[in-house]
């Protein structure tokens, strides 16, 4: 999809992506941009695109300022899991090319966002770390065997063997470490170029050092080489890397679904009366258009003409669709059920519900992407410290009078005893032991540190419908109807998927209606044995209380007098007990529901839940999961409707069921397995637990170094040693880690 083009900055200081691309179609011409360009409601422009070479905080931040500093610019903003840039701006200085252009003068490649796009870019780094990591470990696994030959031979081992075996061990290193180093490398040089330092400064000096002195010892004939050591660390912090980008990938996926579900074109209704497909994204405010059933709605609209019921799951949350008429809004990502609709449209699709769902859900991710790990902030220390010990140590002992080689083999020492590989494996260590007893407990993982996140808690926000709930209604005044009525409603009520029909799909019994229609909004009509029987919710058929707790249909025979059916949401069986054990745990539980405030204080006064709202939109749950974080609590957000994905997204840790839509499912932190809530408080035990041992590694490693360095400063270990060191120190940490599995 896209070529590189030689310029002479580069992007990314990580290295990553050196050379900017650009977007062209399928017959290598350039792309139209003004075609990708929308207008806002505030009447400027805006275009999204995805920026290629940006793997980190540093190319956010130049991203948004370089962007943002262009004339008429009001907006830049980065998604960094995304990868996505959003830029709004007025005036006719700056447009589309403008802005890749200044984009390519900063080192990052554009092209207009596409979905898939950003999916590849995600993937095709992920392969490649991969790829080195499997060179690595081939290459550590190979030379690790012959340097314990050589260890065990001893003197007994001709030094020609020796020599032999080094020979073999470098043909082996050094083509793995010259492929598999590339990630630290790179971004060692890059940083570099640009005076800075950084984590691969030190790594990759140990990593050269180590091998330029193991060839020249090789060479010379020496006992003694340390490619072993060289693949080892190589091969240590590239399991590290690959789970950070393998994870940052998860990241993204919610607004890639939500994104996904909006529609790519629309039918325009022109004033001559012809229909012309379009790109949604070209549709303006006051365009007239053609919904067709079962389609999803574009951008958010006024119906002109036309009635039908409309599936509101993605606004609401409620499984019940709702009649739509003349003059109602409907939003985007809606579907219409059952009738043709022509709408005004209101917005253009940049700024449909859907579409600020999908910016909801980006602004929570990156936040949370900005979580920094604690075994990073512990390790940004090293650097300069590290620098600044091999240095003095090299210089220190040339000054007591040692020759140039054991100078720089106890300044190598220094650099490899401490590389941050236990620091590094501390916190993943226990997240991956975790993750896998809690998966065989049915409670998947899927953040990298939501382990953290969850040990910290202290309230868990639930979602109602669907949640607490399972989402499938049931019939609650059976003992109150006659059997006869029961029949015929259920006679009606199997010729319909609506949720409220299949609540009587189970009382179908022998009786078959005839000439069935399903009317949006009033319900089901059919002949019986010769008497017309009407089923459903028309309200000349009955009034529903607004403080009933209950749903309301009604059944109507020959226009007599109706008869009510009131429908219930089932709780899950397991939220109640779920509800106590979180209280023992010391959490608080809360509900919030688009569902009204009668029916939601009913199901929390069954459950045991003290606090509750119901008739909030996603923007109000969201709010209130931001005033949660205010208060200190440390919400957790448990749901499973695309509505909920932006709370989902903003909390500080967050969860949801397996039959849960896609979009939460990406959105949140755990996924509960069998749709059982009582996962949640083992999960949260597990993550304070993990917590603990997270801690007692930091401890160690910290220890290590404060033992390791002073060896290595003054002589007592070799380059060797201390490789065997960093590994050992990598061992007791993962040890630990697996102390989870009795615990």
């Amino acid at each position: 999809m896209g070529v590189a083009i030689a310029h002479k900055n580069t992007g990314c200081p990580s290295g990553l992506q050196p050379v900017p691309i650009e977007e062209l179609d399928p017959l290598g011409h350039k792309v139209d941009l003004s075609s990708y360009v929308t207008p806002t409601k505030h009447g400027s422009q805006q275009i999204d695109l995805i920026v290629q070479g940006a793997h980190c905080g540093g190319c956010l931040a130049k991203i948004e300022r370089g962007v943002g500093a262009l004339p008429g610019v009001s907006t830049a903003r980065m998604n960094l899991s995304s990868l996505k840039l959003h830029t709004e701006w007025s005036g006719g200085e700056t447009g589309p090319k403008t802005i890749i252009q200044t984009l390519s003068d900063m080192g990052y490649g554009a092209a207009p966002y596409e979905i898939s796009a950003s999916q590849n870019q995600s993937q095709t780094e992920l392969k490649s770390l991969l790829r080195a990591l499997a060179v690595a470990g081939f290459a550590a696994m190979n030379v690790m065997l012959l340097s314990i030959a050589v260890w065990s031979g001893g003197s007994e081992m001709p030094s020609s063997t020796h020599t032999i075996f080094h020979w073999i061990s470098a043909m082996i290193a050094l083509p793995a470490v010259a492929y598999a180093g590339q990630p630290f490398f790179r971004s060692a040089w890059t940083a570099l170029k640009n005076k800075r330092t950084n984590m691969d400064v030190p790594i990759s000096l140990a990593v050269f050092l180590a091998c330029g002195l193991s060839l020249y010892e090789t060479v010379k004939g020496n006992p003694d080489t340390y490619f072993d050591a060289a693949v080892m660390l190589l091969f240590l912090l590239l399991i590290g890397r690959y789970l950070d980008a393998k994870l940052r990938l998860k990241t993204g996926e919610a607004a890639q679904r939500l994104a996904a579900m909006q529609t790519t074109s629309a039918t325009r209704i022109n004033p001559d009366g012809s229909l012309e497909t379009i790109p949604t994204r070209q549709v303006l405010p006051n365009d007239t258009l053609l919904i067709p059933s079962g389609q999803r709605i574009p951008v958010d609209g006024l119906i002109l003409t036309g009635n039908s019921e409309i599936d509101t799951h993605i606004a609401t949350g409620e499984t019940v669709p709702t009649l739509s008429g003349p003059d109602d809004v409907i939003y985007a990502g809606m579907t219409n059920l059952t009738a043709p609709l022509t709408i005004k449209a209101i917005s253009a699709h940049s700024d449909s519900f859907l579409s600020e769902i999908t910016k909801l859900v980006e602004l929570g991710e990156q936040s949370k992407s900005n979580f920094t790990k604690i075994a990073d902030r512990a390790a940004r220390a090293y650097v300069p410290i590290v620098h600044s010990l091999a240095i003095m140590t090299f210089l220190g002992w040339l000054l007591v009078g040692a020759d140039l080689r054991p100078a720089a083999l106890n300044a190598i020492a220094v650099l490899i005893i401490t590389c941050p590989c236990a620091l590094g494996l501390a916190v993943p260590a226990v997240q991956i032991v975790a993750s896998g007893r809690l998966f065989k407990q049915g409670v998947l993982i899927k953040s990298g540190d939501a382990l953290e996140r969850l040990a910290k808690t202290r309230r868990v926000i639930f979602d109602k419908t669907g949640t607490l709930t399972t989402g499938c209604f049931t019939l609650d005044n059976a003992a109150e109807i006659s059997g006869e009525n029961i029949n015929l409603a259920a006679a009606l009520s199997i010729n319909s998927r609506h949720p409220i029909a299949k609540a009587l799909h189970p009382y179908a019994g022998n009786i078959e209606a005839q000439d069935v229609s399903e009317v949006p909004g009033v319900g089901l009509r059919g002949l019986i044995n010769g008497h017309v029987v009407t089923f459903g919710a028309r309200q000349e058929l009955g009034r529903s209380s607004t403080t009933s707790r209950t749903t309301e249909s009604w059944l109507q025979i020959d226009g007599q007098t109706p008869v009510s059916f009131r429908f219930s949401d089932t709780p899950r069986k397991d939220a109640k007990e779920t509800i106590k054990e979180l209280k023992k745990l010391g959490i608080a539980s809360e509900m919030l529901s688009g569902d009204k405030t009668s029916v939601t204080q009913a199901l929390a006064q069954d459950l045991g839940i003290e606090r509750y709202k119901g008739d909030v939109t996603p923007k109000i749950k969201q709010c209130i999961i931001n005033q949660r974080l205010h208060e200190g609590v440390h919400p957790l957000m448990v749901g499973d409707g695309i509505n909920d994905a932006p709370a989902l997204a903003a909390a500080y840790a967050s969860a949801s069921l397996a039959t849960a839509s896609d979009v939460s499912r990406s959105a949140a932190d755990i996924i509960l397995q069998g749709d059982r809530l009582s996962h949640l408080p083992k999960a949260i035990q597990v993550a304070r637990r993990a917590q603990k041992r997270v801690v007692e590694n930091l401890g160690f490693a910290i220890l290590y170094n404060l033992i390791a360095v002073p060896l290595a400063v003054f002589g007592f270990v070799n380059p060797l040693i201390a490789a065997l060191a960093m590994s050992g120190s990598s061992l007791i940490v993962t040890l630990n880690a697996l102390r989870m599995l009795r615990s």
